[in-house]
């Protein structure tokens, strides 16, 4: 009589296949918690960087490089171009104002004035001679005018006597008609020689007046020749030190060219570089700091050149108050520049985490001390030190602020001593 085997349900295969699909399962969940849930990282203490969050006086500040120079600076520039003759001083010497620098010569130049100089000497002897001229034409009409008037006189006194003797017919009638006419024509006579004499004083004047005007107009070009040729001896214009003095025996100048500058030494100013990034916040009035001999100074701009040369303007700044003793022409200064007034705001201290998190996020410390996570964060102005805090963190709070390069996208850090 046959037997009706019972079948296994749970053989070899059927469990196989179950533990397979349940390996598979916990794969799949396994990867859905370590994707989607908080990623850690286990990290020493003694490898990162903690800082906390405070509230302190805060001011934009950017370090910027400036060069020592004189207060002033005065260019030395050939007035008129010539030959270099002679060099009085060196490079580097200390000059009083008026002290002869350079003797160019410019033989064109001399020539020139030596041509004015007999034009004028000309034209005075010409003057000479032209008023003398005029005064012996004026002693003819003078001697002409009192000729008439002496005729005049005489004529009038015998025209009257003969007027009475006809009036008492004591003379003929011919006799007084003659003596009429004679006064008549001197009368006339008298009245043009006076007009002749009023009308050459005044042309006399006239030619006097514009012949003054040419010659002192001709006086004064020389007087500006003279000049030009005194300008060839270069002279200091003010109390100063010589130089970048550029210029050597038997070198030939052009007008207007360099030929060195004075340092004026009764103080000095700061050339400053800056960031073109800068020039919309940066006006004079704005102030700096640095330190020198172990004491801290302050500078002040003064002046603001906005033109842009190689991605920077520049500044120039004056010292506020004493000026450092032992600084130099020349001197490298590491100077602070404050871009805006002192304020209190939450404070953020500089670290590397910035070049990971662009300042959007940062790992903040739990409240025991063994673990950071990430938070949001909004950050605002900068400087040396610090950032400002607008949003994410409070006083108090303690963050991570040494760089993240090796963490990834590690949501959280587990603190190992």
């Amino acid at each position: 009589m046959d037997r009706k085997i019972e079948q296994k349900r749970w053989n070899s295969k059927r469990i196989l296949t179950i533990g397979g699909i349940t390996a598979l399962v916990i794969l799949i969940a396994s990867s859905i918690y370590f994707t989607s849930g908080k990623s850690k990282l286990d990290v020493e203490t003694e490898r990162i960087t903690v800082s906390e969050i405070t509230k302190g006086p805060f001011q934009v500040t950017i370090p910027v490089n400036g060069l020592v120079m004189p207060i002033t600076t005065i260019y030395l520039d050939a007035i008129e171009g010539g030959r270099v003759e002679q060099l009085f001083v060196e490079d580097g010497a200390n000059l009083k104002k008026g002290d002869p620098i350079i003797k160019l010569s410019n033989t064109d130049l001399e020539l020139s004035l030596a041509n004015q100089e007999t034009a004028v000497y000309a034209a005075q002897t010409q003057i000479r001679i032209q008023q003398n001229n005029a005064e012996q034409n004026t002693v003819g009409k003078l001697n002409q005018m009192a000729d008439a008037d002496n005729a005049f006189r005489e004529a009038e006194r015998l025209y009257k006597l003969n007027k009475r003797l006809y009036d008492q017919k004591a003379i003929g009638s011919q006799e007084y008609q003659q003596s009429s006419n004679t006064y008549q024509y001197a009368l006339n006579r008298y009245n043009l020689t006076k007009r002749i004499l009023k009308q050459d004083s005044l042309l006399t004047k006239d030619q006097t007046q514009q012949t003054r005007e040419q010659y002192t107009q001709m006086r004064t070009t020389l007087n500006l020749m003279r000049q030009k040729v005194a300008d060839l001896t270069v002279r200091a214009p003010v109390d100063g030190q010589l130089t970048s003095l550029d210029a050597e025996i038997g070198q030939n100048k052009n007008k207007g060219g360099r030929l060195g500058q004075i340092d004026v030494l009764s103080g000095f100013k700061v050339r400053v570089d800056v960031d073109e990034h800068y020039i919309s916040q940066v006006y004079t009035g704005l102030t700096g700091t640095f330190s020198f001999a172990d004491k801290t100074y302050t500078l002040k701009i003064k002046k603001v050149f906005t033109q842009v040369a190689n991605g920077k303007f520049q500044v120039d700044m004056q010292f506020v108050g004493n000026v450092p003793q032992g600084i130099r022409r020349g001197q490298s200064l590491q100077i602070l520049l404050a871009l805006s007034d002192e304020s209190k705001q939450v404070l953020l201290p500089k670290g590397g985490f910035y070049q990971q998190t662009g300042g959007n996020w940062i790992f903040k410390m739990s409240e025991n001390g063994k673990s950071a996570f990430k938070v949001d964060i909004q950050l605002g102005r900068q400087n040396t030190e610090y950032y400002e805090v607008m949003q994410g963190l409070k006083p108090g709070d303690k963050v991570i602020t040494s760089s993240y390069e090796n963490y990834g996208d590690i949501q959280e850090l587990v603190l190992q001593k």
